[in-house]
């Protein structure tokens, strides 16, 4: 009885090693994966934001039939505008007795909203000076009674997104630096409990080579297995955040998944190998002594 519990436990403690530093690398290298979409996706949902941003046409009820047509087919044509909806004030009248529960109209005894027109740009041209000259411009036909956007919004757009990017960098080659601490740790940690059959290893006349090669290997392994969990992981995050966002198209964005993908596996494969590669040559340059 003794017998099996003295073969199992330098086994179990082994497997244990070695789950161990298949979780860590599996936690960290999904981080990595997670930081490093964002990082790559900062310019696609600052686009989908400004996208949402909408410039409201308001007409005066003189406004004519064909004079109305003619101003959508303008703004239509215009390359910053990605689309223009006309809202009937009926049918702006419907919908705020909706949102606010009750038939304001009946209380009132007559409609006070306008008939309108609602712009949305492309990206590209959301900005305080592109969307201020728009604005002038429509505001310059007789038929347009006002045009508003939320211009604060579109100001703390063009202010901040170019902050969030440079901080995610940061955050992402900060977190690349903890990355490779954390793992080589794990490894330090798991080649620190063979250090004595290590050097047993060396005392019986094995070189250097010879006993690297199998640590090198089975960490090179764990490391292949910690980078695919990572990835099946980070699919799984990447496919929940796409059905809960489709307008991003995340899952479309070829390029930039196989940057990601590409880079965690090379990083789970490159640090497990070169952290055992230099966690095992530190027992081997220790003295015997040292060792214990």
């Amino acid at each position: 009885m003794s017998t099996n519990f003295n073969d199992s436990y330098p086994k179990k403690r082994v497997l244990n090693s070695y789950v161990s530093v298949v979780i860590s690398i599996t936690v960290v290298l999904l981080f990595l994966g997670v930081l490093g979409l964002f990082l790559l996706n900062t310019k696609n949902v600052a686009s989908h934001f400004k996208e949402q941003i909408v410039m409201t046409v308001y007409l005066k009820d003189s406004a004519k039939d064909i004079e109305i047509t003619q101003l959508q087919k303008k703004i239509q044509l215009d390359p910053a505008t990605k689309k223009v909806q006309y809202t009937p004030k009926e049918e702006a009248a419907e919908q705020y007795s909706r949102d606010i529960g009750e038939d304001f109209l009946e209380f009132l005894g007559y409609n006070p909203l306008l008939n309108s027109l609602d712009i949305y740009f492309n990206a590209n041209y959301v900005n305080t000076l592109s969307l201020t000259q728009t604005k002038n411009e429509i505001e310059s036909a007789d038929f347009v009674d006002e045009v508003v956007y939320d211009q604060p919004l579109v100001t703390l757009l063009d202010e901040n997104i170019q902050k969030i990017s440079v901080v995610l960098m940061i955050c992402t080659v900060l977190f690349i630096g903890i990355a490779l601490v954390l793992i080589n740790s794990s490894i330090r940690l798991s080649i620190y409990s063979k250090r004595v059959i290590i050097k047993t290893m060396q005392l019986v006349g094995a070189t250097k080579s010879f006993i690297r090669k199998p640590f090198i290997w089975s960490h090179l392994r764990l490391g292949i297995l910690s980078s695919f969990l990572a990835l099946l992981l980070l699919s799984f995050l990447l496919w929940e955040v796409n059905s809960r966002f489709p307008e991003l198209e995340m899952l479309k964005q070829k390029k930039e998944l196989m940057l990601v993908y590409g880079g965690i596996l090379i990083l789970g494969v490159g640090i497990t190998s070169i952290s055992t590669f230099f966690a095992t040559q530190r027992y081997l340059n220790l003295k015997t002594d040292a060792v214990y």
